[in-house]
């Protein structure tokens, strides 16, 4: 049986759900998500717990069961309390700032950057420490979004210029040796 499967996902205050056969739709002081899973495992929702049980151990039911867990923990916890990646500006010259809601990058490039945020992701930018902050209640389009902030100027492996995730190991290589003898 799946560890994380087994696992029940409690219920903050707050946070609403609806269970319609294999659809849930969850609500929350940061937002609203729906979603529909497999129909080969079952929710329920007990003592205010939601509890996920497969019907069979069959390995698609299995590869399932706690995938279906963990999405469905990422949407409570989203709603509740919300998601957050923080980028830092790594370079000489590179610079973020805010235009509105919109997040305007400058990169090195010929022009700057401007970033729109998709609907429930929202940019903050911190000047003075050069922090980058993606928030939003979507677990997996903070992720897509930090995503593709990051590629507008990914880390190079020399200097480290660049985009990175807070906390992210930049492989670093040697620049040259200097000249060899023939």
């Amino acid at each position: 049986m799946s560890r994380v499967g087994r696992m029940p996902v409690l219920i903050p205050t707050g946070v609403q759900i609806e269970l319609n056969g294999s659809s849930v739709s969850v609500k929350g002081p940061k937002g609203e998500m729906k979603r529909t899973f497999s129909p080969l495992v079952v929710i329920a929702m007990e003592n205010g717990q939601i509890v996920i049980t497969r019907k069979s151990d069959l390995p698609a039911e299995r590869a399932l069961h706690g995938t279906t867990r963990a999405v469905l923990a990422n949407m409570i916890h989203g709603v509740s309390t919300g998601f957050e990646r923080v980028l830092e500006i790594e370079g000489v010259g590179y610079r973020a700032e805010m235009n509105g809601k919109n997040l305007v990058l400058n990169m090195g490039y010929s022009h700057p950057v401007e970033m729109v945020p998709p609907t429930g992701i929202s940019f903050d930018v911190e000047t003075k420490t050069r922090l980058v902050f993606v928030r939003g209640f979507d677990k997996e389009l903070v992720g897509q979004t930090a995503a593709n902030v990051r590629n507008v100027r990914p880390p190079e492996p020399y200097h480290g210029k660049g985009l990175h995730y807070q906390g992210e190991k930049i492989r670093r290589k040697a620049g040259k040796a200097g000249k060899a003898a023939k």
